[in-house]
């Protein structure tokens, strides 16, 4: 039962200017598609076959010697989420019970940029940050190379990709310009609170 890369949820040029259509066709044609092949590849004849991915990446979390496979399934999960994570016409501001839960758990919503931004620009090497409830408590959490919330029990609401593949071609290493424009022009707030609500 192989694991399928999902469709893009919007056309390769819908973000531009902000993210352009090169960086989709490596981004998600190249670096996404190879983790997911490499994870069909590993898994295939197993037991962890007919498995959920997201079972998969829990269960073998903590095992060293399925490091490679916990990386591939990983990554192709993370990366699923990232694409859901931005949209066309994105970021302003949220709404509704996800804006009250911000204010309240981050004291204000230039409180949640400010804390989301830094974890995105201090995350040494490749990575992500993430907007997580974790026991109730809405949190920024970031986490190295192909790591995950799902691993540490928390609910990833939201996540920011800060790979190089995610932003080189667009904004070289000037990761905090994309980090704003993740913020302020991409940010899928729709997403994050359908998350919130199935929590």
């Amino acid at each position: 039962m192989a694991y399928e890369q999902p469709a893009l949820p919007y056309d390769p040029t819908a973000l531009e200017p902000h993210i352009s259509k090169s960086t989709i066709e490596f981004h998600y044609g190249k670096h996404h598609a190879a983790y997911v092949t490499n994870y069909n590849k590993a898994v295939e004849g197993t037991e962890l076959d007919s498995k959920p991915i997201e079972e998969v990446i829990k269960e073998i979390a903590n095992d060293p010697s399925k490091m490679a496979i916990f990386n591939n399934a990983a990554q192709a999960w993370n990366h699923t989420f990232y694409w859901n994570s931005i949209k066309p016409n994105g970021g302003g501001t949220p709404t509704g019970a996800l804006a009250e839960k911000i204010n309240a758990d981050f004291g204000s919503f230039e409180n949640f940029v400010a804390e989301f931004k830094q974890a995105g620009a201090t995350q040494f090497g490749s990575g992500w940050a993430w907007l997580v409830l974790d026991n109730g408590t809405l949190k920024v959490t970031k986490t190295a190379n192909a790591m995950n919330p799902l691993i540490a029990g928390q609910v990833p609401l939201l996540t920011m990709d800060v790979w190089e593949h995610a932003y080189y071609l667009d904004y070289q290493n000037r990761r905090p310009d994309y980090i704003d424009t993740f913020i302020t022009k991409l940010v899928n707030w729709d997403f994050a609170a359908a998350n919130l609500a199935a929590a």
